[in-house]
């Protein structure tokens, strides 16, 4: 076979530009000056036939550190976690893969109640009231809360922990700067947001106070303290949490979190380089008509049977813009999807246990680098990550882990100067005992 993908016959051609009215193609770039035409040679190889391309294309797909051959210590808001198998079974259905807004929900009730359940389940591992349909990824979700707070409060500071995700901060600033609120950024204190600097920026301007829980470095914020600090000056706490480790932790809303989002991708949601994901954002009932994106509620129709309808629809695409909560005018069904059908198949039970085996193997990591003379960065309570020390580039070390297998952690020196040649680990339920111990004797000669 010679042709390509979308194979086209002269033939093809000529009835084309006949409909038309063209004579050639180049009479369809006729409106274009000779002198701006490019008239070279495409730096690209010669086309292939089908068979021969996808040979060459598997063979560079082979180079890739994929998670099937290699042990992974990367984390950093991405995850290699376990995911059941029926989560590909259920959302290859085509009546899932290939649906789009449920507008009319007499021909959408399955797909509305996985979008329903998916809520509910956000609620009960966040703790919180009401939570949406999802949204693109945590930080998006996480900047609009931080919108959503300055709305609410009308006031123009937002107060965000040092201990963030470093791109999430990035997204915030981005929709801060077009609303005209100011981002102030906390440091961090001992890995955690340094509290002293926090009641300092606090004032009667601040609509909102971000941490992360567990935050950026893998530790665990006191909500408790924090929460008193912020609502005494009636800002709003808005809490971006990794929603595996609520399996364990005290959920935020359980101390009084305002607003909780984050990313569902550790349930059921490879790490695909990076992306699409799924963002999931909760509140209190109060706020339940600011909430932006979709929200599905649970209804009857005119004969007393249980149905699930689009509600409370606040987006720009309902109602006009200047009164809409967002232009988030999607969200990730079929992604909130992968994330129920996981959390459906593990249960609470299951959850919970994958988030305790998260806690265990992380500990025995550290221990285990302190035994082999590692410092850390950082002491206290972690969930599945924390800092160790080292004492040359993480980049260099890392292309080194590469030969044996092994995919290291996140080089934090990328994102703070103050943690230059600092790596950020990450310990899931996949990694063995074997595969830490030989992750920390690889890493021995690097010690600082």
């Amino acid at each position: 076979m010679t042709h390509r993908y979308l194979p086209m016959t002269e033939t093809d051609k000529k009835e084309m530009l006949e409909k038309i009215g063209a004579s050639s193609i180049d009479e369809l770039f006729s409106d274009i000056p000779e002198a701006v035409r490019f008239k070279g040679e495409y730096n690209i190889k010669p086309a292939k036939p089908e068979t021969a391309l996808l040979k060459e294309l598997t063979k560079l797909a082979g180079k890739n550190a994929d998670l099937r051959s290699n042990s992974s210590f990367l984390g950093a808001g991405v995850y290699d976690h376990y995911m059941p198998v029926i989560v590909d079974h259920v959302i290859s259905r085509s009546e899932f893969y290939t649906a789009y807004t449920p507008y009319q929900p007499e021909i959408s009730q399955g797909e509305l109640q996985a979008i329903f359940e998916f809520q509910t389940m956000i609620c009960e591992l966040t703790g919180m009231d009401v939570a949406n349909s999802s949204m693109y990824d945590g930080g998006t979700a996480l900047a609009e809360a931080a919108m959503l707070s300055a709305g609410q409060t009308r006031r123009k500071k937002i107060l965000i922990s040092e201990a963030v995700h470093p791109e999430s901060k990035d997204v915030v600033r981005s929709y801060a700067k077009g609303q005209y609120i100011e981002v102030v950024e906390i440091p961090h204190k001992d890995g955690i947001t340094d509290m002293d600097a926090l009641k300092e920026q606090m004032d009667s301007d601040t609509a909102a106070v971000i941490v992360q829980y567990p935050n950026f470095f893998g530790r665990i914020e006191p909500l408790k303290e924090l929460e008193e600090v912020i609502h005494a000056q009636k800002s709003m706490f808005v809490v971006s949490s990794n929603p595996l480790s609520l399996g364990a932790l005290t959920p935020p809303g359980k101390f009084g979190a305002d607003i909780v989002a984050g990313d569902a991708q550790p349930f059921g949601i490879p790490t695909a380089f990076g992306g699409p994901h799924c963002g999931y954002f909760a509140v209190t009932s109060k706020l339940m008509r600011k909430v932006p994106g979709r929200l599905v509620g649970q209804t009857i129709d005119e004969e007393g049977r249980r149905g699930f309808v689009l509600t409370l629809q606040a987006r720009e695409q309902h109602i006009r813009r200047d009164k809409a909560t967002s232009n988030i005018c999607s969200n990730q069904a079929l992604n909130a999807l992968a994330a129920s059908v996981a959390m459906t198949a593990l249960g609470k039970k299951g959850v919970r246990d994958i988030a305790v085996q998260n806690m265990q193997k992380a500990r025995y990591a550290r221990d285990q680098f302190k035994k082999a003379g590692f410092e850390l960065a950082f002491e206290g309570p972690i969930f599945n990550e924390f800092v160790v020390k080292l004492n040359a580039p993480v980049k260099e070390i890392n292309k080194s882990l590469l030969d044996k297998e092994i995919i290291g952690g996140y080089d934090l020196g990328r994102s703070y100067r103050s943690l230059e040649n600092h790596m950020l680990v990450a310990v899931t339920e996949l990694r063995t005992k074997e595969e830490i111990d030989t992750f920390v004797k690889e890493l021995g000669d690097y010690h600082a």
